[in-house]
């Protein structure tokens, strides 16, 4: 990768962000799913249908088929193709503008991290949008394409809302970026530089899935907020909602959370500390394997070409 114009790490990171994101998206439906049930404030999803992950999966599986596991697909991939592709070239190519490439600065990788999940989250944000509507669906008379969907939201909530939780998401995107990227790139350096592994496979496996636990653990209570704010709807004036309710009813019915601040303070107070982590473990279960299809995908990729 000669010149800080190289454009192969914007590919290469479109390509591998579609790959993996493909490869585990069963468990971030089963994700989304978790997070937005049991909230007091919303009447659509106050019930608890799923025990966790694997239960999800199953129940979600038999009562609307597998075809479920996969709804928000298109959006899904269609914002990998926007939010990886940006994401990574802006991180690779700000780091070499900033460092040598052989150096490993932890502020730098940081630096870059942030800046690189900001941008190219708060572009990407519609089709996370779409996707999280998609997924929260829970009955097949309630599955709409994604064309439909966008339609949906365009029509009864206008273009502000294919940027509903564009906050959240831009601050999970710039933790997630500052976290797993530096740990990868880090864990990889100091492999290579300790003579425990080289520039291999094994190597990019190790680093990937040690970087997917911090980014778990740092990213779940701003992932939960985020699918809440994106779930809720704030509809238009003048859009009715239900049957002959007031466009005022319905607009002061469908405003659960003011903003971020507001949703985590709701969702402590009303379900506790722990819900903020609830779907911990299938964030875990993808990001883990999604990173390791990633990076390995990605590392390949630049050994190739």
């Amino acid at each position: 990768m000669g010149d800080s114009h190289d454009w192969r790490p914007f590919i290469y990171g479109g390509f591998s962000s579609c790959t993996a994101e493909f490869g585990t998206f069963p468990i971030d439906t089963t994700k989304t799913r978790l997070q937005i049930q049991g909230q007091k404030l919303d009447g659509r999803f106050t019930v608890v249908r799923y025990n966790g992950m694997f239960h999800a999966l199953s129940r979600i599986t038999r009562e609307e088929g597998v075809r479920a596991l996969y709804s928000g697909i298109w959006p899904a991939l269609l914002r990998q193709s926007t939010y990886g592709t940006i994401k990574f070239g802006i991180y690779y190519t700000l780091k070499k503008w900033i460092d040598h490439p052989e150096v490993e600065d932890m502020m730098t990788n940081i630096f870059c991290g942030v800046i690189a999940g900001v941008v190219s989250s708060a572009i990407a944000n519609p089709t996370d949008v779409l996707k999280v509507r998609m997924q929260a669906c829970s009955t097949s008379l309630q599955q709409k394409s994604m064309f439909e969907c966008f339609g949906d939201v365009y029509r009864q909530e206008g273009i502000s809302g294919l940027w509903r939780g564009v906050g959240p998401t831009a601050q999970r995107a710039a933790v997630i970026t500052a976290v797993e990227l530096p740990i990868y790139d880090i864990c990889k350096h100091r492999l290579i530089q300790g003579n425990v592994m080289g520039d291999t496979v094994s190597n990019h496996f190790v680093s990937s899935f040690i970087s997917s636990l911090g980014g778990a653990v740092a990213s779940t209570p701003i992932d939960v907020v985020r699918v809440r704010l994106m779930n809720q709807r704030r509809l238009k004036s003048g859009v009715r909602f239900g049957f002959g309710m007031s466009s005022d009813f319905s607009l002061h019915k469908s405003r659960l959370y003011r903003g971020t601040l507001d949703c985590f303070v709701q969702t402590v107070r009303h379900e506790g500390i722990m819900a903020l982590y609830r779907g911990f473990i299938p964030t875990w279960l993808r990001m883990g394997p999604w990173n390791v299809i990633f990076f390995i995908t990605y590392e390949q990729l630049k050994k190739l070409y």
